[in-house]
């Protein structure tokens, strides 16, 4: 089942994800009349950013996530719409010239059919562009919440629990994208590793998205509990000398043409 995202808390807390994709839109040569899908828009920023590109063009934001949605909506205007769908639900025929996604796809499980269902979606000489956690990301986190996952007292919550991402190896993701007939492809690795700046935006970060999987196993009893568990466990040991707060982030960017 999709994962259910505050995302007005998810705005005040996605620093680094609107930086990457920011990064990520300031690469396109558009003509503006370009149809766009957004795969994991959250809260519609960046979406909004690339509808401000397209003028006589249109902007498709999905999310599985309803909240996102709601907080999206405030973006909305003639070319850019959003709508509640699950990534691994979508279904188009060439109707769009760039598939565009930045820190969703890591929460998509199988990638084969991600790919496939966006080569249909594409229009010949359409373009794909990701960026999402690869291998390496968030060891600090990982680390802290298994530790929790594993006291006694929250053990039993996650009795056959299954990992909410998937994070590959960039070679293994150029392995995946060669089963494809796209005209060029390439992937390749990113290291964006980040200090946060104080406590508050590490624990907004951890907040929103990070510990939500989790804390939906978790009895209303013990919520609390555990996530403080995890909070003074990450503050602890991501701590740096100047006050910062440092937490792996390696990314796989993608780019594909049909």
């Amino acid at each position: 089942m999709p994962h259910e995202f505050n995302g007005e808390k998810y705005t005040k807390a996605s620093a680094h994800q609107k930086e990457w994709g920011a990064r990520l839109i300031a690469e396109f040569e558009l003509r503006g009349d370009e149809q766009i899908l957004d795969l994991g828009c959250g809260d519609g920023t960046l979406t909004a950013k690339m509808a401000d590109l397209v003028p006589d063009g249109r902007v498709l934001g999905i999310d599985a996530s309803r909240g996102m949605i709601e907080a999206a909506g405030k973006h909305n205007r003639p070319n850019l719409t959003f709508v509640l769908m699950d990534i691994n639900d979508m279904r188009f025929e060439a109707e769009f010239d760039l598939v565009f996604s930045n820190a969703t796809l890591h929460w998509v499980k199988d990638h084969h059919r991600l790919l496939a269902n966006v080569f249909e979606a594409l229009t010949d000489n359409g373009m794909l562009r990701f960026n999402f956690g690869a291998d390496g990301n968030c060891l600090h986190f990982f680390k802290v919440i298994r530790e929790a996952m594993a006291q006694k007292e929250y053990a039993r919550y996650f009795n056959g629990f299954d990992w909410p991402w998937t994070m590959p190896r960039v070679d293994e993701y150029a392995a995946l994208l060669k089963q494809f007939p796209f005209r060029r492809a390439r992937a390749w690795g990113e290291n964006a590793d980040r200090n946060f700046p104080d406590a508050e935006a590490l624990v907004g970060w951890i907040d929103q998205p990070s510990i939500v999987p989790f804390l939906k196993c978790v009895d209303e009893s013990d919520k609390q509990r555990f996530r403080d568990t995890v909070v003074e466990a990450m503050v602890a040991q991501t701590i740096q000398n100047d006050g910062t707060y440092f937490e792996t982030f390696r990314r796989i960017n993608v780019l594909a043409v049909k």
